[in-house]
């Protein structure tokens, strides 16, 4: 492995096959048998690390795994080129060391498997183009559906309504159901979904992986690679590797599957993951298939129905056989505008405790504060508090994107841009959600203990230590009222800021005109 390909002579090969750093799917049927006029290359490049600054556990989390991934491979009999950061090989670009290895070795044919983020697919689209060689292009064989299939199924309707997609998925996949009908008559049990924590239900540890990457993280820091976020002694405490993304699938079927369901929205300052699977990382990576862990579940809950409610694993596919699925198509469907879009102007500096946690709202600096720390925060600490106050105090939603894409292991930009930019940013005007996902304290008091030992009042709308999410609600439907009157599902909202006093409004706006010009004090 990591091969000084210029310095021996090689016999002629007559493929190289291309494998970007989240597509480490050892069941492809590229790999199922050998293939000796094949080689494959995985390459870590200065490319990739300065595109968006990333969180110090992504790096080491990537390119641990990728070379336990190429390691595995070669075990297997592939040969494999990898190139790793500090090779004097490396040309430090994904077309450099493409190019430099198909003149060295030869190469007739060069092949790739379809990447998941539009930059690299135009990328190695004009890669190919410039080749005087054969090129061929294959899918990954991970998702549930095509690239193109969210696209075609929503083609020609006025709103893309994620719902409709999810239904067709389990009669498409014959998940859940009973015939053409839903098992248990209900398609959707969301509303059995959001309860705040019951502190009489036990909570067990989540399983953690141990792996030491200090040699890895010497190798960043002498390069200079620019990161940000904390890391303990060189440790990522997710599933790395194959093994052992399929031993956190059973843990989670066997130890969380039972409340996930009821408790996914609820939120605690002494326990950061509750019932949450943490797979994402291993599952975007490739190194376990949605297939697997949806079929794994949903045996699981067959095998304990009394202990395992029909609401909890239909929860849990909807998340992964709808959203993440309708994630992607629309993904597809809608760049490279989808990136630009900027529905409400928004143009404010994202605060500095975005990189610190240094920030007097508990919520805030919990969230953030253990997003700094293990580079995964559930989805309702990113879109209900975190994103939630970016979106109220009128944050540029491309600084906004830059920081998720860079802080969360498992952000790819095909899962995090509309998630961030759509849903949690509401900067495509409506193409994701239907309405801003925005909250004022109330509801983070409700789904969390956070509020409990605030510096800010979570019942103070103005005044002295009036908490930043009641006013900047309130001043984020005002300021919009000539973009949102006419949604639907705001009109009640609306209702309320119209019975409100002259007066109070006068202060609630002067509250939140203050926050938002010392935000970075809050």
């Amino acid at each position: 492995m990591n091969k000084q390909y210029d310095k021996v002579v090689y016999k002629s090969l007559k493929s190289l096959r291309l494998i970007l750093g989240d597509q480490l799917i050892s069941t492809h049927s590229w790999f199922q048998q050998q293939e000796p006029e094949t080689v494959y290359v995985l390459m870590e490049m200065m490319q990739e690390q300065t595109y968006v600054k990333h969180h110090i556990q992504k790096i080491l989390a990537f390119f641990a795994a990728m070379r336990n991934f190429a390691f595995q491979l070669e075990k297997a009999g592939h040969e494999i080129i990898y190139l790793k950061l500090d090779d004097p090989e490396n040309e430090q670009t994904l077309n450099g060391n493409l190019q430099k290895i198909i003149d060295k070795r030869s190469i007739e044919q060069f092949e790739y498997l379809l990447p998941d983020e539009y930059r690299l697919d135009e990328q190695l689209k004009t890669f190919c183009k410039s080749l005087t060689i054969a090129t061929k292009v294959y899918d990954t064989e991970h998702f549930f559906t095509s690239r193109e299939e969210v696209g075609d199924f929503f083609s020609g309707k006025n709103q893309l309504i994620m719902e409709s997609f999810y239904r067709h998925m389990r009669q498409k996949h014959e998940l859940l159901m009973n015939g053409n009908e839903p098992i248990g008559g209900q398609w959707n049990f969301d509303h059995d979904n959001r309860n705040k924590f019951d502190h009489k239900v036990s909570l067990p540890e989540p399983l953690v992986f141990e792996h030491d990457l200090s040699e890895i993280k010497s190798m960043i820091d002498r390069l200079n690679v620019p990161y940000f976020g904390n890391v303990e002694a060189g440790k990522v405490a997710l599933p790395l590797s194959r093994k052992e993304g399929l031993k956190l699938i059973d843990y989670f079927c066997q130890n969380l599957l039972p409340h996930f369901g009821t408790y996914e929205d609820a939120m605690l300052q002494e326990h950061k993951s509750l019932f949450h699977s943490r797979l994402s990382f291993a599952l975007n990576v490739k190194l376990i298939s949605p297939k697997e862990v949806i079929y794994q579940a949903i045996l699981t809950w067959q095998q304990n129905q009394k202990e395992i409610s029909l609401p909890q694993i239909e929860g849990f596919t909807r998340q992964i056989l709808g959203w993440r699925e309708y994630m992607r198509g629309l993904y597809w469907a809608k760049m490279p505008d989808f990136a630009e879009k900027n529905f409400f102007n928004h143009r404010a500096k994202l605060p500095q405790w975005f990189y610190t946690g240094e920030t007097k709202m508990n919520c805030l600096k919990h969230c953030i504060g253990q997003s700094l720390d293990l580079a995964w925060a559930h989805h309702i600490q990113r879109l209900m508090v975190i994103g939630n106050f970016a979106l109220l105090s009128g944050t540029n939603p491309h600084e906004v994107d830059d920081w998720y894409l860079g802080v969360y292991i498992d952000a790819m930009q095909w899962v995090q841009l509309p998630n961030t930019h759509g849903m949690s940013q509401f900067a495509d005007g409506g193409i994701v959600g239907t309405k801003p996902y925005v909250a004022s304290a109330a509801y983070i008091n409700k789904m969390s203990n956070y509020c409990g030992n605030c510096f800010y009042d979570p019942k103070k709308k103005y005044g002295e230590k009036a908490c930043p999410y009641n006013s900047l609600y309130w001043d984020f439907f005002f300021r919009n009222e000539h973009l949102l009157a006419n949604n639907q599902r705001l009109k009640m909202i609306y209702g309320n800021l119209h019975r409100l006093k002259p007066d109070d409004l006068e202060k609630i706006l002067e509250q939140a005109a203050v926050y938002k010009s010392k935000v970075d004090e809050l």
